[in-house]
């Protein structure tokens, strides 16, 4: 061309070029080719217009959705979208490959994008033999697709914003993985460091905390929530030279900073440093960006569980008690684990509250619900507690105020909703180990002998509080022996996993059984036992088993056998229950049997089970029937030169013994002494001073019952049918 000729036409220069133009507006959902982009696409090389679907019939269908997110990409960001695409003739074989490059952008009142671009051959290796794919949407494609995938399944498992960053730090891009990452996040009109990965902490100082308005590109993505890509050293100082002095030391070639963006708001920004050079390609900026949206999810949800989190725990240090100095005399273990989903905290409670006179008092409860309300109750029912039992009141008359309380609160006039708790209320002598137990509803006590036999303790008790303002809650005393735990416990500890209270309390009574540590080793035990490996402060495995709070307290009062001191090794053969029946309490008979039953769990002979049941059915009912006084029962287990001694004692205040009777065969009565004789290997009737104790013996093993022992007591010849049967 010589000088001062006009420049050749732009179309004769591309078509020497072999490069074509194509218009696309997707509105009209036309696109408009020059004869040499027709030509590229397999058609006449002639000026043509064709329709989106004709296009897209030349066009290989991965590379067609591979363009509508380029493009979409490249308006956000302002930039150009390139994408390389197979051309495909009406048999499905592949023509050639080619480079798009267009500016895409996009019309809001006609919602429609409008790109003009080129189109140019490229030069690609041949098919990929596994699978008859070019390097376009080959291997390269294929690995992308599988990092994307691994790569949002690690972040979407990530609970903390620890574990984001961890799992950003792991990741290794397909083709290009940066040396260096770094999270930034936004406090007022700060940006702040999150976190960072490939630094020395030393190094990271003027990034710690930058104004927002600072020429740096971390700043700017986030004033404008538009991504920066700088490719090169020199790229970054023209665009940043205020900062770029901070950069440099780095060493680095390329740096990518992309917006954290959740819901519309950018949150932050997440920079990738390079160690070399690097294009961003189209390809390379879908990974970024696609990455850095995945990082902004994982964050936000991280954030969220860290809020939820420290709720949770804020509620329960100012709810939940500490259990104060240790209490001579007692040990006391407590656990509180809450329900898996929502807000971590629920009705579930428990309190040590304490009492004049070197007394104390443990309770445990439930409000109904696991939302905020119940745990706004379980607040205030709490206090009420603590209130009550302050003012000296009796357990019955704690727990019929908390009740009265609890009503009024939840029960007004529309009734739009009311709630109950159960409750379970012991007054506790550490000295004398005397237990004083009022109940609301609430599963009964545990108690664990020394011997490690598991009990059910059955005690009286009332509705659930906030049911019946005027309820009633009676009162039940025994004493806790040296070496025995009384375990106070939620349905949640019972019931989760799948169980009813009878399934469920199988399952913890194996754990006690089991059990030879302390209290506290006691306590992960059982709550291990419900959802794997897991503790007040530890999540297990089987987290998702936890469908109900869970509130436990232990008492321990220390004795042989109980390893709060040190591990059991051999623990004492000796058991022994203690249990009152009234004359306007007969149902308490069936009660009696049956822990008469459990506390023969290990009995070699089942028939000499079912005897002792028996027995003490006979006797205690004699007792109610024959006299005007209460029945209490004294059960013992020992062991006397290798073999275990049953002995049990009926109880009561009448002055007249018994005589034994021959019944006829149609007699209703008049056979109690006679069993006692035939089923027992000795037995008696003592004076006690005011009453008598009428009793019997059992030896583990073979041997032959029948008729007292030498020197036991024997029956007198009074008339008084005070152990006759009916």
């Amino acid at each position: 061309m010589r000088t001062g000729e006009p420049l050749p036409a732009v179309g004769d220069v591309l078509a020497a070029l072999a490069t074509g133009l194509w218009h696309w507006d997707t509105a009209d959902k036309l696109v408009i080719v020059d004869a040499e982009a027709a030509r590229l696409l397999g058609l006449p090389a002639a000026p043509a217009t064709l329709t989106e679907a004709q296009t897209r019939a030349r066009l290989h269908p991965a590379d067609w959705n591979e363009i509508t997110a380029v493009v979409q990409l490249a308006v956000a960001e302002g930039t150009l979208a390139e994408v390389r695409v197979r051309i495909m003739d009406e048999e499905g074989t592949v023509l050639r490959v080619v480079r798009s490059r267009s500016k895409p952008s996009y019309d809001a009142e006609r919602r429609a994008y409008v790109l003009t671009g080129t189109l140019q051959e490229v030069a690609e290796p041949g098919p990929d033999p596994a699978g008859g794919r070019t390097t376009v949407t080959g291997p390269w494609r294929r690995s992308r697709e599988a990092f994307l995938l691994d790569a949002g399944r690690a972040l979407a498992e990530a609970r903390s914003t620890a574990e984001v960053l961890r799992v950003a730090a792991g990741l290794s891009m397909p083709g290009f993985s940066p040396n260096g990452l770094v999270v930034f996040g936004v406090e007022g009109d700060r940006l702040t460091m999150i976190g960072h990965h490939g630094h020395q902490s030393d190094e990271m100082g003027p990034f710690t905390s930058m104004p927002l308005g600072l020429e740096y590109p971390a700043a700017e993505v986030v004033r404008t929530g538009r991504a920066v890509y700088l490719s090169s050293p020199e790229e970054y100082r023209d665009r940043y030279p205020v900062t770029w002095p901070l950069a440099r030391p780095f060493g680095r070639s390329s740096w990518a900073f992309l917006p954290l963006t959740v819901g519309g708001r950018t949150m932050g920004a997440w920079m990738a440093g390079f160690a070399y050079p690097v294009r961003f390609t189209p390809d390379e900026r879908a990974v970024l960006t696609t990455v850095a949206r995945m990082l902004a999810q994982a964050l936000s949800r991280a954030e969220t569980a860290e809020s939820e989190r420290e709720l949770t725990e804020g509620l329960q240090r100012s709810m939940l008690p500490s259990l104060g100095p240790e209490v001579p005399g007692v040990r006391i273990a407590a656990r509180y684990i809450p329900t898996g989903g929502g807000l971590q905290v629920g009705g579930d409670w428990y309190d040590m509250i304490p009492l004049p006179a070197g007394r104390f008092a443990l309770v445990i409860g439930d409000v109904q619900g696991h939302d905020v309300r119940a745990a706004g109750l379980m607040g205030q029912l709490r206090i009420a507690l603590r209130a009550y039992a302050s003012e000296g009141h009796r357990p019955d008359a704690v727990l019929s105020r908390a009740s009265r309380f609890l009503h009024g609160m939840t029960h007004d006039e529309e009734m739009s909703d009311p709630r109950f708790a159960t409750c379970l209320y012991v007054a506790v002598d550490p000295v004398t180990g005397r237990l004083e137990i009022a109940r609301a509803g609430h599963p009964d006590p545990v108690i664990r002998m020394a011997d490690g036999t598991v009990m059910l303790r059955p005690t009286a008790g009332g509705l659930p509080l906030g049911i019946d303002p005027d309820a009633d809650y009676p009162t039940t005393r025994f004493a806790l022996q040296p070496g025995e735990t009384l375990t106070l416990c939620t349905d949640g500890l019972i019931e989760t996993g799948g169980h009813d209270l009878d399934s469920g309390w199988l399952r913890l009574r194996s754990i006690l059984e089991r059990h030879e540590g302390d209290l506290e080793a006691l306590a992960d035990a059982l709550v291990q036992g419900v959802h794997g490996p897991s503790s007040h402060h530890t999540t297990g495995p089987l987290a998702d088993r936890r469908e109900d709070d869970i509130a436990l307290l232990l008492l321990c009062r220390p004795g042989p056998g109980c390893g709060c001191d040190d591990t059991v090794t051999v623990r004492p053969r000796v058991r022994r229950m203690l249990h009152s029946v009234g004359q306007d309490e007969p149902e308490r008979i069936a009660v009696a049997r049956r822990n008469v039953r459990d506390l023969l769990h290990d009995w070699a002979s089942p028939d000499q089970v079912d005897s002792a049941e028996l027995l003490v059915s006979e006797m205690v009912t004699n007792v109610l029937v024959h006299t005007d006084a209460d029945a209490l029962l004294l059960v013992e287990v020992v062991e006397e030169n290798g073999r275990r001694r049953l002995r049990v004692e009926v109880f009561d205040s009448g002055d007249d013994l018994p005589h034994k009777r021959r019944p006829g065969e149609l007699a209703s009565s008049g056979r109690g002494l006679l069993l006692i004789g035939l089923l027992a290997h000795a037995w008696g009737v003592d004076p006690r001073g005011e009453g008598k104790s009428i009793w019997f013996e059992l030896y583990e093993g073979p041997g032959e019952p029948g008729g007292g022992a030498p020197g036991d007591g024997e029956p007198g010849d009074g008339e008084s049918p005070a152990v006759e049967g009916p």
